[in-house]
């Protein structure tokens, strides 16, 4: 008798070792499996405007980087109803600050390291976590984060399948601006949105879903074209809208056979794992909707396993048996035992350097007197 329904993953034409730059994107279960893979040291960087949930406002913020933007007085505005603090309706709190030119030079420097990082990135995983968007009444921009403003100032509705469409083929097309040799993993957060309801919850996930099928089956059509085809039909294809406004893009012309030879773009089905492997409320927090360290940590070794090969899975273990050790809580640092022990961690982690390319224990040193 089978109890245990386990989802099918396709093998993926790519693999993640520690030589690999990991950037994600999205909801707050991109910064949770972001964490599980920097816990285990990948070089990851992670939501760097904070967590946004619906691909127009992500698609927002991916073009801002990918396009290098400098941020401007127009673009930040200071909150005379609650702290005194010059927010971005684009960025999180945590790039706020007291004085205007200080938040500007917050998303500034943002953008810059970023951008950077995105155009040396290998993997790029966007996680999409709800369909539904808050507007400004005033002029119509999608609003990332309403900064605890007046709920009068927004108008919130779910955006349709077409326009969450549009929107992650934008996304792609910026990622594959900056950096065409990147593949792309795109996922839908198993987090619910309770406060919507059940029904609308599943209707937005439905719609991210829908979404995300309509750009893979449209880059799969624009891959399998013949050679010399391509130019033609992809500057007339799903993605000439954005591509004409971005001379450079990385989806026109010549350089769509390039992307398609060397680089991948394919979704990763963590939603359906939570639905259909964890489907046990002891896998969640105690509000019932976030899910539990241990269903994280189970998610991130079934990317392990579809990510990773043997031999990098291999190089886990060991890092995870190293980092157990090396964060051991020192009582008396000035012991003799205390040195013995930080020397023979420092000699640990110069072995696994050299064993595993790519791997940097430099936090895990300490000085030994």
């Amino acid at each position: 008798m089978n109890l245990y329904t386990k989802v099918d993953i396709p093998a993926t034409n790519f693999k993640i070792d520690y030589s690999s730059r990991l950037a994600f994107f999205g909801s707050c279960f991109a910064d949770n499996i972001s964490a599980q893979f920097a816990s285990r040291k990948f070089k990851v960087q992670a939501n760097p405007f904070g967590t946004v949930y619906n691909p127009i406002s992500l698609a927002s913020q991916v073009k801002a980087i990918a396009e290098g933007k400098v941020f401007k007085d127009k673009d930040v505005f200071k909150d005379e109803r609650c702290d005194g603090l010059w927010h971005c309706w684009s960025a999180h709190s945590s790039l706020s600050a007291h004085t205007r030119e200080e938040c500007i030079n917050k998303l500034n420097a943002a953008t810059m390291q970023t951008r950077d990082f995105l155009q040396k990135a290998d993997i790029v995983f966007v996680t999409l976590g709800t369909s539904f968007v808050y507007f400004l009444k005033g002029n119509g921009e999608p609003v990332s984060n309403c900064h605890r403003q007046d709920p009068n100032l927004f108008t919130r509705r779910m955006i349709s399948v077409e326009e969450a469409t549009d929107s992650i083929r934008e996304i792609v097309a910026s990622i594959r601006l900056l950096n065409p040799n990147a593949s792309i993993v795109l996922t839908v957060s198993p987090l619910r949105h309770m406060s919507d309801g059940a029904h609308n919850n599943t209707l937005s996930k439905a719609t991210l879903q829908l979404a995300i099928n309509n750009v893979l089956l449209e880059i799969a059509t624009v891959a399998t074209l013949p050679r010399n085809d391509k130019a033609s039909q992809a500057s007339a294809g799903v993605y000439s809208r954005i591509c004409e406004t971005q001379p450079s893009c990385a989806l026109r012309n010549d350089n769509v056979s390039r992307v398609s030879a060397g680089a991948f773009i394919e979704y990763f089905p963590s939603y359906e794992i939570v639905m259909d492997e964890l489907r046990d409320y002891r896998f969640y927090e105690s509000d019932m909707v976030h899910l539990s360290r241990t269903a994280e940590e189970y998610i991130f070794e079934r990317m392990a396993d579809t990510y990773c090969s043997e031999i990098t899975r291999g190089h886990i273990a060991k890092v995870e048996k190293f980092l157990k050790g090396a964060r051991h809580r020192i009582q008396d640092e000035s012991s003799p035992a205390t040195q013995d022990f930080l020397k023979k961690i420092n000699a640990q982690a110069a072995q696994l350097e050299t064993e595993i390319p790519g791997l940097n224990l430099s936090d895990e040193k300490r000085p030994v007197k």
